[in-house]
Formats: structure tokens, C-alpha cells, sequence
């Protein structure tokens, strides 16, 4: 989600700070003087609040003010917190923390979704797995990158499991910060390429077993891959 115009310019001062602990938790903050700082309304100043209160990043009370929250009450799948903390000092947390989730939940999705994808989402994984090959050969990782959170956010969805479908965007905010902050290589590895497409295969087949430790494989080379970067 991008939040847009002066609430968005708002929040990417706002989250940012309180997401790296530059405004730590308890701290209370006067909508008057986020007016005054950042010379907006009243009301561009409410809309940012609001959208940090569904995070639960901060908490609002009349006579109060607006109290930072702490770090355990967060929203920690959402997408927008996740890029916040990817950006400050907490990222090779965030990052680990990302890549475990990702072991313990996507290689279950893939064997789900040998069981249970749509002949639709069969043939759309598979001609994913085509261009993200197609785009790893030519070495255009933003195209790539593109393909891959589509592939993965169809297996989950194609899960059919309903809380695995809702961890698309954050497993495609984990994959964009690989990207974005140079922990992917020049190139993706052609074994890893060839994973995706057994994964794929697996699923079309359905052969659960299979695209499940395909999967299983692909993860925890990732979060290996990632430890070694960050150590």
C-alpha cells in the first residue's frame, strides 16, 4: 500500500523514525506540533495517525496525545512496516526474521497447492516460472523480481488456506528488500531458477510430496544465502 500526497509524505517521516526506535516506544507526540514541524493540516496530520494506528504503531487519546507503541503490539506483517524496518539498523533482524517465516510456511503452501490449485493457477505458475527464468538469464533482476513475487503470492493463494494467501505482500516485501539493498546476486543462481520451475512442475503434476521439498529447498537456500551476507 503507497499512501499518496501530503499524508504519505507524513508517514514516511513518521514510520521510518518510530520503526528504527529514532522515536522510541512510550514517546507521545502533539498533533499540533506534527502540524507546526512538517507545516500541514490538521486533518493531512489525523490521516497519518489513523494509518499508524491500523499498524498499531501508535495509539491516540484525547488529553493524551499519541503514544508510540511498543514494538510487541506492532503490525509486524504489514508491508509498510516491514519496508521501514528493512531501511534502518533493525534490517538483518527483520531480514532473518522474514526468511524463517518464509521455512516454516512456503514449502506447506506448495504441497496445498498441488492439492488444491485451479487449472487456471497451474498454468499461470508455470508460465511464471518461464519468465523468471527468461528474465535470470538476461540478468534484469527488477523484471525478475517482479515475476517472483507474483510466483510465490500464487502459491500461497493457490494453498487455498486463507492466511497464507494473506502473506503474499509480506513475502513480497522480504523479496523486494533482498533487491533493493544488494543481498541478491548479479545474476540468480540457475540451480535456484531450476527449483522454481520443478516447484512449479510439481504443482502442475500434483505431486505434493515433491513441490513441497522443491520449495523446502529454495527457502532455506535463501535464508542461508542471507545469513552468510549478513554475518
Amino acid at each position: 500500500m503507497e499512501i499518496q500526497g501530503l499524508p504519505g509524505r507524513l508517514l514516511a517521516e513518521l514510520g521510518p523514525a518510530i520503526a528504527s526506535g529514532e522515536i522510541p516506544e512510550g514517546a507521545v507526540l502533539r498533533g499540533e506540533d506534527l502540524e507546526e514541524r512538517f507545516g500541514v493540516s490538521r486533518t493531512v496530520v489525523r490521516e497519518a495517525v489513523r494509518i499508524l494506528e491500523g499498524m498499531r504503531l501508535v495509539a491516540s487519546r484525547r488529553r493524551v496525545g499519541i503514544t508510540v507503541q511498543p514494538r510487541s503490539l506492532w503490525d509486524v506483517f504489514d508491508p509498510m512496516v516491514i519496508r521501514w524496518r528493512l531501511a534502518g539498523a533493525d534490517r538483518s533482524a527483520q531480514l532473518r526474521s522474514l526468511g524463517s517465516l518464509r521455512v516454516a510456511v512456503e514449502p506447506a503452501a506448495a504441497a496445498l497447492a498441488a492439492v488444491h490449485a485451479s487449472d487456471d493457477e497451474r498454468r499461470e505458475l508455470s508460465s511464471l516460472a518461464v519468465e523468471l527464468t527468461v528474465s535470470a538469464r538476461a540478468a534484469d533482476l527488477s523484471t525478475f523480481l517482479r515475476h517472483d513475487i507474483a510466483y510465490h503470492a500464487l502459491i500461497l493463494r493457490a494453498s487455498g488456506n486463507e492466511m497464507f494467501a494473506h502473506l503474499g505482500d509480506t513475502v513480497g516485501a522480504v523479496l523486494t528488500g533482498r533487491t533493493e539493498y544488494h543481498l541478491m546476486p548479479h545474476q540468480p543462481e540457475s540451480y535456484a531458477i531450476r527449483l522454481h520451475r520443478e516447484v512449479a512442475e510439481a504443482i502442475w503434476a500434483g505431486e505434493a510430496g515433491r513441490a513441497e521439498q522443491a520449495m523446502r529447498t529454495i527457502v532455506t537456500g535463501a535464508l542461508e544465502e542471507l545469513n552468510q551476507q549478513l554475518d
